[in-house]
This record gives structure tokens, C-alpha cells and sequence, in this order.
């Protein structure tokens, strides 16, 4: 290196320091002051309005909380009510239950109690549509055996009968007698109106033997066409019991997958702290270089970015997980309601299936 070059360089090195003016000590002084000022009091208004802030959250809290305090009390208050009103109103079902069943048991007595008196007028009416024919045969034979009794009597007579003499006033028409062909009109109409009433109840007999059969035979196919609603119905709830368990099973999977991903996306905002940590503390470790060296460098934009960006990904996950918090309670909520329907189901099955059908089993309808 050339000595004059040297000397040069070794000259600036060892020159003074630069001196300020005492106008220009003072104005240092006063930027200094001001700075100082103005940074105190950017720092008295950021705790006066932290603390603002503050009292309003709480306040805010407080009053929310009031709120919610008292909305509670007054759906505690509501389901209080109607709880009640439930309360009432099964009482009263239970009570009209336990009444409808006492009229059950009076109809059931009624109607074996009628069964008696049905059969006895039954054969009462019977007795009363056969009556007249049967008094005027009865009548009729009863005549006619007097009269043949008497008409036989009198061909046995002789001459020589011990037991005849003579009538005074026999040769004489008695008035209330009839004429043969009367008497054979008489004789004729009570066989007729015996016939016809014996066909009438021929046909009656008749009637009531069809009634019966065809009624055996309705209740018999009405006993099927039960038992076919009933496998019918039974099939359509097990259908759909398999379906709901199916869907119950998927939903399963679904709280599973969706637990792990809350786990997962937990674990990320986590994992997410340290290396915010790591370049803010780097961001401010950076603001203590001295003088000139205080640059705006790429390094220092790249990490007020990083730490925007972390920031921002931070959020995004914590907004991500509220959103997955709130779907985790809706697919719990789906499965008890879920599983709610499959209880139900399941009732229903034992009602229809065990209870109903084989009850049904015993029914028997024989001809009548």
C-alpha cells in the first residue's frame, strides 16, 4: 500500500470526534425531551385506553353474564311451569286410563252378561214366530181327536147297543156348526200355515247358517289380512332400524374423524406459538441494533411478514376449530337423536312383533 494512502486513512482515524454548537446541543436536547414526551404519553394513553378497554370487557362481561343469569332463571322458570302442566296433564291421562279401563271391564261384564238373556230371547222369538202355527195344530188335532173319538163311538153302535135311546131335538143344524167343505177349508189353511211357517223357518235357519259362515269367513280373512299389516309393518320398522343403525355408524366415524382433526388443529395453533415466539423475539431482539445499523432490511421485512403470516394462519386455525368445535356438537347432537330413533324403533318392534303378533298367534275362529 502506497505510505501517502496510509497516512491518509491513519489521519481520519485519529481525528476528533465532530463538536455541535451549544444551539445545536440544546435542540438535540429538546428532539431527546419531546421524544421522550410524546413516546410517554402515546404510553399513558395506551394504558388509559387498555384499562378503558378493559372496564368495558368487564362491564360488557358483567352485564352478558346478568343477562344470561336472568334469561336462565327464566327458562328455569318456564320449564318449571310446564313441567307442572306435564305433571297435571299425566295425571289426569293416568286417571281417565284407570277410568276407561274400569268401563272396559263393565263393558267386557256387560257383554258376557248379555249372552244369557240374548240366547233366552233368541229362543223366546223363535218360540213366539212358531207359536201360532203351533196353537192352531195343536188346536186343530185336539178337535179333530175329540171328533174322531166321538165319530168312532158312534160306528160302534148297534141295535143292540146297551147304551143308546132316544134324543129329544137331535134332528136339528146346529149354529155353529160348518159344512164339510168348511171343515175341510179349515183342516187345509192350519196345514198351510203350518207349512208355510215351517218354510219360513226353514228359510230363516238358512239365512242365519249363511250369516254365520260368511261371518266366520270375514273375521278369518280379516285375521289374515292383520297378520299381513302386521309382517308388513314389522319388515318396514326393521328396514328402517338398519338404516338409521347404518347411519348411526357412519356419523360414529364421523365424530371420530372430526375429534381428531379438533386434536390435530389444537396441536397446529400449539405448534404455531414457537416459531411466533421465535420471530417476534427475533423482530425485537432486532430493534436493539445500534445507530445506522437500525436498517430496514429484507430480514426485517421477511420476518414482519413471517409474523403476520404465523398470525394469520393462527386465526385461520382458530377460526377452523370453532367451525369444527360447533360440527362436533352438531353430530352429537344428531346422534342422540339418532339413537333416540333407534330406542323408539326398537319399541316399536317389541309392541308389534313380540307383544301384538304373538298374541295373535292364539286366535282361533272356527265355523259357527
Amino acid at each position: 500500500m502506497p505510505k501517502n494512502l496510509l497516512d491518509a486513512i491513519m489521519a481520519k482515524l485519529i481525528q476528533a470526534p465532530p463538536k455541535f454548537l451549544p444551539p445545536e446541543w440544546h435542540i438535540a436536547n429538546k428532539v431527546q425531551y419531546s421524544s421522550a414526551e410524546a413516546q410517554r404519553s402515546r404510553s399513558e394513553r395506551l394504558v388509559d385506553e387498555s384499562q378503558r378497554l378493559v372496564d368495558e370487557i368487564e362491564r360488557t362481561t358483567q352485564k352478558t353474564q346478568s343477562d344470561v343469569n336472568k334469561r336462565i332463571e327464566q327458562r328455569i322458570e318456564e320449564i318449571k311451569f310446564w313441567r307442572q302442566q306435564l305433571d297435571d296433564k299425566l295425571d289426569q291421562i293416568v286417571k281417565e286410563t284407570e277410568v276407561l279401563v274400569s268401563f272396559k271391564t263393565r263393558l267386557e261384564k256387560a257383554l258376557e252378561g248379555c249372552k244369557e238373556p240374548l240366547f233366552t230371547a233368541q229362543e223366546c222369538l223363535l218360540n213366539r214366530l212358531n207359536r201360532t202355527a203351533k196353537y192352531n195344530l195343536e188346536q186343530d188335532l185336539k178337535d179333530k181327536y175329540t171328533a174322531f173319538t166321538i165319530d168312532n163311538y158312534c160306528s160302534n153302535l148297534t141295535n143292540n147297543s146297551t147304551d143308546i135311546g132316544y134324543a129329544q131335538n137331535v134332528v136339528k143344524v146346529e149354529e155353529n156348526s160348518v159344512s164339510p167343505e168348511q171343515w175341510m177349508d179349515f183342516s187345509n189353511t192350519n196345514v198351510e200355515k203350518a207349512d208355510k211357517q215351517r218354510n219360513n223357518s226353514l228359510n230363516l235357519r238358512a239365512l242365519i247358517d249363511s250369516i254365520l259362515s260368511q261371518t266366520a269367513s270375514d273375521m278369518r280373512k280379516q285375521n289374515r289380512t292383520v297378520n299381513i299389516a302386521f309382517q308388513n309393518r314389522v319388515k318396514e320398522t326393521k328396514d328402517a332400524k338398519n338404516k338409521l343403525e347404518i347411519h348411526l355408524a357412519k356419523l360414529m366415524e364421523e365424530i371420530n374423524s372430526q375429534t381428531k382433526n379438533i386434536d390435530a388443529l389444537r396441536k397446529a395453533i400449539v405448534d404455531k406459538k414457537g416459531p411466533a415466539k421465535v420471530a417476534q423475539t427475533r423482530l425485537e431482539t432486532r430493534t436493539h441494533r445500534p445507530n445506522v445499523e437500525l436498517c430496514r432490511d429484507m430480514v426485517q421485512y421477511r420476518l414482519m411478514n413471517e409474523v403476520q403470516e404465523i398470525n394469520h394462519n393462527i386465526q385461520r386455525l382458530m377460526d377452523t376449530l370453532a367451525q369444527a368445535e360447533i360440527e362436533l356438537k352438531g353430530l352429537n347432537r344428531r346422534q342422540l337423536s339418532l339413537e333416540e330413533e333407534i330406542e323408539v324403533k326398537a319399541n316399536t318392534l317389541y309392541i308389534d312383533e313380540v307383544l301384538c303378533m304373538q298374541m295373535r298367534e292364539s286366535i282361533s275362529i272356527n265355523n259357527f
